[in-house]
């Protein structure tokens, strides 16, 4: 009986050493550092969008609460809701959810058109872009905010900074994901 078992043993052992070369050949090893990371820019510009708007909304309405600006979160519901709401916390939200929006959209824009941009520069210069187009040319006209020479020197200074760290955030973190070259320099090595 233990002959018989033995003997069983010894023909699955021949035939998956017959197997082996073959399973070997079509089944690559990967090297260490040899990983290609592909990331798809859509749900990568989603997910950076969300936490762009949701962790630098929390800091614009401390940023409000402690009168550094006068302008609230809500700014950019202020076309679609009376003036009154936007200063209320229901408006902070709203502007709130408003910002995340917004924020998605940008980092959209910012991996589809400037994603093989390297360093910091690029984003802090997308966030000023924004502060322009947002606090000089279209914001007062559609009366998001007061012109500027009605506004604050620390509002102004706050809305600028804000956007200039809001746009290097986007930047940076689209850079890093798309043209760091650490994920590719083994293969460059020859390792």
């Amino acid at each position: 009986m233990t002959e018989h078992i033995e003997d069983q043993d010894h023909r699955k052992d021949q035939i998956s050493d017959s197997k082996r070369p073959a399973e070997r050949k079509s089944r690559r090893k990967q090297k260490q550092g040899e990983a290609h990371y592909l990331t798809k820019p859509f749900p990568f510009a989603l997910e950076l969008g969300f936490f762009a708007g949701f962790i630098w909304g929390a800091i614009y309405l401390l940023f409000y609460v402690i009168h550094f600006t006068i302008v609230p979160l809500g700014f950019l519901a202020e076309p679609f809701f009376k003036h009154e709401f936007v200063y209320s916390m229901a408006g902070h939200l709203t502007g709130w959810l408003f910002f995340i929006a917004f924020s998605i959209l940008a980092s959209v824009l910012y991996t589809y058109t400037l994603r093989k941009l390297k360093g910091p520069i690029p984003g802090m210069i997308y966030g000023i872009v924004w502060w322009l187009i947002i606090f000089v040319l279209v914001g007062p006209k559609v009366h998001m905010m007061k012109p500027q020479n009605e506004l604050t020197w620390d509002s102004i200074i706050t809305e600028f900074c804000f956007f200039l760290l809001w746009g290097l955030f986007i930047g940076y973190t689209v850079a890093m994901e798309y043209t760091d070259e650490r994920k590719r320099e083994p293969e460059k090595a020859g390792a």
